[in-house]
């Protein structure tokens, strides 16, 4: 879907940001990277639309060379999302979302009907949002409208730039467990940057971690935490690892299983965390038996939220 090919960006001053930076972003898959502030996780995603243009290499979309596209077809094909909202304070919310679909000269019934649809999928009553201003909307709510912007005029490729680093803890968290259920129902390619790494295991299929403007390490969430690659990718990491070696018995209270309902994969309960997460990458959802019998599934979001709670309340993560 997205092909970087020994992609560098070096500015005016002689500072290099990306060095001989290559990778492939699968389609529909929600990618992210991060690094220490200064690493070129965001001149890597502003690269994708051409806000800041390759110095050397190339970047491809479906194959084609972004230089190649129409620049503001490129940027209407690729929803945007900045950490400081951005909406047009003098427009209404529904304004504010119609403006791509508007620019590709869509019919106005068909515009209304996207703007109910999206607020809908963000998790705000169109009756009640879509005639208020920014400045009447909180934080996460104002957020969610920016995400609903991005989606307007269906898009295949989405870009996420910190979104939600701004906002307070609660409204973070909040917003990253929405949004697990909702990457899954917009079935978007999506490049997220964040610094942390809470974030990226939470929500990420896979991770790239940035270190000088260059790869570090490429893999899945459960790839970090088990198959850290160096020091430098342990530290980034931090103690969550400590976890993995407990067993599940220790921790079922914690995890809050699922209801045994659904038949999946056994595990006995003196299973490690580490060793159910390596299982479950594939399996998706585990049934975790005691004494022979079961009880409750674990998903693999269930885990991925269970070690970035714990690592924010300070525990044994």
């Amino acid at each position: 879907m997205i092909t970087f090919r020994d992609v560098t960006k070096t500015y005016e001053d002689g500072t290099t940001a990306v060095q001989s930076f290559s990778l492939e972003i699968k389609e529909g898959e929600f990618f992210v990277l991060i690094g220490p502030s200064g690493c070129g996780k965001t001149t890597t995603l502003k690269m994708i639309n051409r806000l800041h243009n390759v110095t050397d290499g190339d970047i491809l979309i479906d194959g084609k060379s972004i230089s190649d596209h129409n620049i503001h077809e490129l940027r209407w094909n690729i929803g945007y999302v900045l950490q400081q909202i951005a909406l047009f304070p003098h427009m209404t919310i529904e304004e504010n979302i119609s403006i791509v679909p508007e620019l590709k000269s869509w019919k106005k019934g068909d515009i209304s009907k996207r703007v109910d649809e999206l607020l809908d999928l963000v998790g705000l009553d169109p009756s009640t949002y879509k005639k208020r201003k920014p400045s009447e909307l909180s934080g996460g709510q104002q957020q969610r409208v920016g995400v609903a912007r991005a989606l307007a005029a269906n898009p295949p490729i989405i870009l996420m730039d910190e979104p939600f680093s701004a906002l307070d803890p609660l409204s973070r968290e909040q917003l990253q467990q929405d949004f697990l259920r909702l990457k899954e129902k917009i079935q978007k390619t999506i490049v997220f940057v964040t610094h942390d790494m809470n974030e990226a295991l939470t929500l990420g299929d896979r991770i790239c971690l940035m270190k000088d403007g260059e790869t570090v390490q490429v893999g899945t969430p459960e790839e970090f935490m088990n198959q850290p690659k160096n020091d430098f990718v342990k530290s980034f990491i931090g103690n969550r690892r400590s976890v993995l070696q407990l067993p599940l018995e220790e921790l079922l209270e914690d995890l809050q299983l699922n209801p045994p309902l659904t038949p999946a994969r056994e595990v006995d309960s003196s299973t490690t965390l580490g060793e159910a997460l390596a299982v479950i990458a594939d399996e998706k959802a585990l049934t975790i038996m005691r004494k022979g019998e079961p009880v409750g599934i674990l998903t693999n979001d269930m885990v991925l939220h269970f070690l970035h709670v714990h690592s924010q309340e300070g525990g044994l993560v």
